[in-house]
Protein backbone atom coordinates (compact mmCIF):
# COMPACT_ATOMS: atom_id res chain seq x y z
CA UNK A 1 0.00 0.00 0.00
CA UNK A 2 1.19 3.16 -1.02
CA UNK A 3 0.49 6.50 0.90
CA UNK A 4 -2.88 7.58 0.53
CA UNK A 5 -5.40 10.54 2.05
CA UNK A 6 -8.96 9.41 3.03
CA UNK A 7 -11.16 12.76 3.46
CA UNK A 8 -13.12 11.63 6.34
CA UNK A 9 -16.39 13.08 6.90
CA UNK A 10 -18.92 12.45 9.80
CA UNK A 11 -22.63 13.34 9.19
CA UNK A 12 -23.34 15.34 12.43
CA UNK A 13 -22.95 18.87 13.74
CA UNK A 14 -22.62 17.64 17.24
CA UNK A 15 -19.69 18.93 19.07
CA UNK A 16 -19.15 15.86 20.82
CA UNK A 17 -21.11 13.91 18.08
CA UNK A 18 -20.75 9.80 18.27
CA UNK A 19 -19.89 9.59 14.43
CA UNK A 20 -16.84 11.90 14.72
CA UNK A 21 -15.76 10.42 17.82
CA UNK A 22 -15.60 6.77 15.29
CA UNK A 23 -13.84 8.42 12.89
CA UNK A 24 -11.13 9.11 15.66
CA UNK A 25 -11.08 5.66 16.36
CA UNK A 26 -10.51 4.72 12.43
CA UNK A 27 -7.68 7.42 12.47
CA UNK A 28 -6.19 5.69 15.46
CA UNK A 29 -6.58 1.77 13.84
CA UNK A 30 -5.40 2.34 10.62
CA UNK A 31 -1.76 2.18 8.85
CA UNK A 32 0.38 4.91 9.26
CA UNK A 33 0.18 4.89 4.91
CA UNK A 34 -3.07 6.69 5.43
CA UNK A 35 -3.58 10.10 5.80
CA UNK A 36 -6.87 11.56 6.79
CA UNK A 37 -8.33 14.75 6.12
CA UNK A 38 -10.78 15.13 8.44
CA UNK A 39 -13.89 17.84 6.90
CA UNK A 40 -15.33 19.55 9.87
CA UNK A 41 -17.52 22.26 8.41
CA UNK A 42 -20.29 20.62 7.40
CA UNK A 43 -22.25 23.08 9.19
CA UNK A 44 -20.76 26.09 6.70
CA UNK A 45 -22.47 24.56 3.97
CA UNK A 46 -25.76 26.58 2.93
CA UNK A 47 -28.97 24.77 2.07
CA UNK A 48 -28.62 23.64 -1.74
CA UNK A 49 -29.98 26.41 -3.89
CA UNK A 50 -29.42 26.17 -8.03
CA UNK A 51 -29.49 29.76 -7.68
CA UNK A 52 -26.42 29.72 -5.58
CA UNK A 53 -24.69 27.57 -7.42
CA UNK A 54 -22.41 29.64 -9.86
CA UNK A 55 -20.26 30.77 -8.04
CA UNK A 56 -20.43 27.92 -5.33
CA UNK A 57 -20.20 28.88 -2.30
CA UNK A 58 -16.95 28.40 -0.27
CA UNK A 59 -17.15 25.68 1.97
CA UNK A 60 -18.74 23.66 -1.11
CA UNK A 61 -15.90 25.18 -3.50
CA UNK A 62 -13.24 23.85 -0.16
CA UNK A 63 -15.18 20.58 0.16
CA UNK A 64 -15.22 19.51 -3.67
CA UNK A 65 -11.64 20.50 -3.78
CA UNK A 66 -10.57 18.35 -0.78
CA UNK A 67 -12.65 15.18 -2.16
CA UNK A 68 -11.03 15.55 -5.46
CA UNK A 69 -7.32 15.84 -4.15
CA UNK A 70 -7.89 12.24 -2.26
CA UNK A 71 -8.01 8.91 -3.14
CA UNK A 72 -11.21 7.62 -0.92
CA UNK A 73 -13.91 8.82 1.18
CA UNK A 74 -14.59 7.82 4.45
CA UNK A 75 -18.54 8.75 5.35
CA UNK A 76 -19.77 8.00 9.15
CA UNK A 77 -23.09 8.84 9.37
CA UNK A 78 -25.57 8.95 12.36
CA UNK A 79 -29.58 7.92 11.73
CA UNK A 80 -32.13 10.68 12.29
CA UNK A 81 -35.23 9.40 11.73
CA UNK A 82 -34.46 6.04 9.88
CA UNK A 83 -32.53 7.51 7.59
CA UNK A 84 -29.30 9.80 7.02
CA UNK A 85 -29.29 13.31 8.79
CA UNK A 86 -30.62 15.94 6.24
CA UNK A 87 -26.94 18.20 6.57
CA UNK A 88 -24.83 15.03 5.05
CA UNK A 89 -27.95 14.54 2.22
CA UNK A 90 -27.51 18.66 1.63
CA UNK A 91 -24.18 18.32 0.90
CA UNK A 92 -24.32 14.93 -1.12
CA UNK A 93 -26.69 17.42 -3.16
CA UNK A 94 -24.46 20.23 -3.53
CA UNK A 95 -21.23 17.18 -4.22
CA UNK A 96 -23.50 15.83 -7.06
CA UNK A 97 -24.01 18.62 -9.49
CA UNK A 98 -22.30 18.82 -12.66
CA UNK A 99 -19.34 21.40 -12.46
CA UNK A 100 -16.56 22.14 -14.83
CA UNK A 101 -15.03 18.97 -13.64
CA UNK A 102 -17.81 16.80 -13.35
CA UNK A 103 -19.45 15.45 -10.22
CA UNK A 104 -16.63 14.92 -7.49
CA UNK A 105 -18.01 11.81 -6.19
CA UNK A 106 -18.57 9.74 -9.64
CA UNK A 107 -15.98 6.97 -9.44
CA UNK A 108 -14.70 7.72 -6.01
CA UNK A 109 -13.93 4.88 -3.94
CA UNK A 110 -16.40 5.43 -0.82
CA UNK A 111 -17.06 3.25 2.94
CA UNK A 112 -19.65 3.93 5.08
CA UNK A 113 -19.63 3.51 8.75
CA UNK A 114 -21.88 4.58 11.47
CA UNK A 115 -22.39 4.89 15.12
CA UNK A 116 -26.08 5.78 16.99
CA UNK A 117 -27.44 5.18 20.07
CA UNK A 118 -30.21 2.73 19.38
CA UNK A 119 -30.22 -0.53 18.74
CA UNK A 120 -29.56 -1.03 15.30
CA UNK A 121 -27.06 1.47 15.10
CA UNK A 122 -27.35 2.71 11.74
CA UNK A 123 -27.91 0.62 9.32
CA UNK A 124 -31.08 2.37 7.64
CA UNK A 125 -29.03 5.78 7.81
CA UNK A 126 -26.66 3.36 5.54
CA UNK A 127 -28.80 1.59 3.34
CA UNK A 128 -29.87 5.23 2.50
CA UNK A 129 -26.18 6.83 2.33
CA UNK A 130 -25.90 3.76 -0.67
CA UNK A 131 -28.42 4.85 -2.38
CA UNK A 132 -27.58 8.47 -2.84
CA UNK A 133 -24.02 7.17 -3.67
CA UNK A 134 -25.26 4.98 -5.94
CA UNK A 135 -27.18 7.80 -7.59
CA UNK A 136 -24.08 9.74 -7.73
CA UNK A 137 -22.22 6.80 -9.37
CA UNK A 138 -19.96 6.78 -6.41
CA UNK A 139 -17.75 3.05 -5.91
CA UNK A 140 -19.13 2.35 -2.63
CA UNK A 141 -17.81 -0.71 -1.00
CA UNK A 142 -20.62 -3.07 0.02
CA UNK A 143 -18.78 -5.39 2.26
CA UNK A 144 -17.80 -5.25 5.39
CA UNK A 145 -20.37 -3.51 6.67
CA UNK A 146 -19.96 -1.61 10.16
CA UNK A 147 -22.97 -0.19 12.05
CA UNK A 148 -22.01 0.36 15.93
CA UNK A 149 -25.22 0.15 18.37
CA UNK A 150 -25.17 1.58 21.95
CA UNK A 151 -22.19 4.07 20.58
CA UNK A 152 -22.62 6.20 23.74
CA UNK A 153 -21.65 3.18 26.06
CA UNK A 154 -19.31 1.99 23.15
CA UNK A 155 -17.34 5.01 22.65
CA UNK A 156 -17.95 6.17 26.47
CA UNK A 157 -14.18 6.78 26.50
CA UNK A 158 -13.39 7.64 22.55
CA UNK A 159 -12.21 4.09 22.35
CA UNK A 160 -13.69 1.05 21.63
CA UNK A 161 -13.58 -1.59 24.18
CA UNK A 162 -11.06 -3.85 24.48
CA UNK A 163 -12.01 -7.51 23.16
CA UNK A 164 -14.50 -5.98 21.19
CA UNK A 165 -14.90 -7.30 16.95
CA UNK A 166 -15.69 -3.35 16.44
CA UNK A 167 -11.45 -2.58 15.48
CA UNK A 168 -11.29 -5.86 13.37
CA UNK A 169 -14.31 -5.06 11.42
CA UNK A 170 -13.55 -1.61 10.96
CA UNK A 171 -10.11 -2.54 9.69
CA UNK A 172 -11.66 -4.54 7.32
CA UNK A 173 -13.69 -1.53 6.25
CA UNK A 174 -10.37 0.47 6.09
CA UNK A 175 -8.93 -2.36 4.18
CA UNK A 176 -11.59 -2.42 1.93
CA UNK A 177 -11.40 1.50 0.96
CA UNK A 178 -7.96 0.85 0.36
CA UNK A 179 -8.40 -2.33 -1.97
CA UNK A 180 -11.14 -0.35 -3.84
CA UNK A 181 -8.84 2.94 -4.29
CA UNK A 182 -6.48 0.23 -5.36
CA UNK A 183 -8.90 -1.28 -8.21
CA UNK A 184 -9.87 1.97 -9.45
CA UNK A 185 -6.23 3.22 -10.09
CA UNK A 186 -5.53 -0.37 -11.92
CA UNK A 187 -8.82 0.36 -14.44
CA UNK A 188 -7.54 4.05 -14.90
CA UNK A 189 -3.81 3.17 -15.92
CA UNK A 190 -5.38 0.61 -18.15
CA UNK A 191 -7.53 4.05 -19.42
CA UNK A 192 -11.08 2.70 -18.06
Amino acid sequence: MSNLTILALSGSLRKDSLNTRLLTAVTRLAPPELTFDVFGDLAAIPLFNEDDEHPAPSAVAQLRHRIRAADGVLIATPEYNAAMPGVLKNALDWLSRPVAEGPVLEHKPVAIIGASQGPLGTIRAQLNLRSVLHKMNADALGQPEFVLPHAHQALADGELPAGSPSPAILTAVVDGLVGLIEHRRALASLGR
